[in-house]
């Protein structure tokens, strides 16, 4: 069965250390008035039935953040900030729907079919994970994996690869069927890593 709108939670991954912003936390900081954690929101919101946001800090503000999305805060179960798998593996614990969609939270542009055509691709490759690259004009590929469709099914087997010290993303996507899905607009999965880019994506 495709995934639709109601079978999806999104997840906004928030719980980095934001180590090359010089240790801010990255979806607090603001664009155009607004937390960058608030557009990936706006963005994820209709295409979801409920959202989730990854936080390991300033919870109470990503609280409030949330709060007209309806969005619940998780936190890592895993001390150290393990990176991206520990946010997921929350998610995917928290979520009352058969699948996760998650994006990053410095990506204030991520596409508006984003779940549609992540969704249509688990459907017809029956994969347990879908996830995003894109093509420049050259045909080089950049994959995007935390851009991402899992299903919910994969959470023991997700805390079991965390438990043997494994921490990169695409190592454990390897363990399942996973179906890359090629978006035209690199820009949509642009994603702000310094404080300097943030100004430059301000002023554009």
């Amino acid at each position: 069965m495709k995934p639709t709108r109601e079978h999806l939670t999104g997840l906004v991954l928030a719980g980095g250390r934001g180590m090359r912003m010089g240790g801010v936390d990255k979806g607090l900081q603001t664009l155009h008035g607004e937390p960058l954690a608030a557009h990936v929101l706006k963005r994820l919101a209709p295409q979801c039935g409920a959202l989730l946001i990854s936080a390991n800090r300033h919870p109470d503000t990503y609280a409030a953040l949330g709060a007209p999305f309806g969005a619940t805060i998780v936190a890592d179960t895993l001390p150290g900030f393990p990176g991206p798998l520990a946010g997921l593996l929350a998610g995917l614990r928290t979520a009352r729907t058969a699948y996760v969609l998650s994006a990053p939270c410095d990506t204030p542009g991520l596409p508006a079919d984003l779940a549609a055509r992540l969704a249509h691709a688990m459907d017809a490759n029956q994969a347990d994970v879908a996830t995003a690259t894109t093509a420049d004009a050259h045909g080089e590929v950049s994959l995007h994996p935390v851009f991402a469709l899992l299903r919910t099914t994969l959470a023991d087997d997700l805390a079991a690869f965390l438990d043997a010290g494994e921490r990169k993303v695409r190592a454990w996507y390897a363990r399942h069927k996973t179906v890359e899905v090629t978006f035209t607009d690199e820009r949509a999965f642009y994603n702000i890593n310094s404080l300097q880019e943030l100004s430059d994506l301000e002023r554009a």
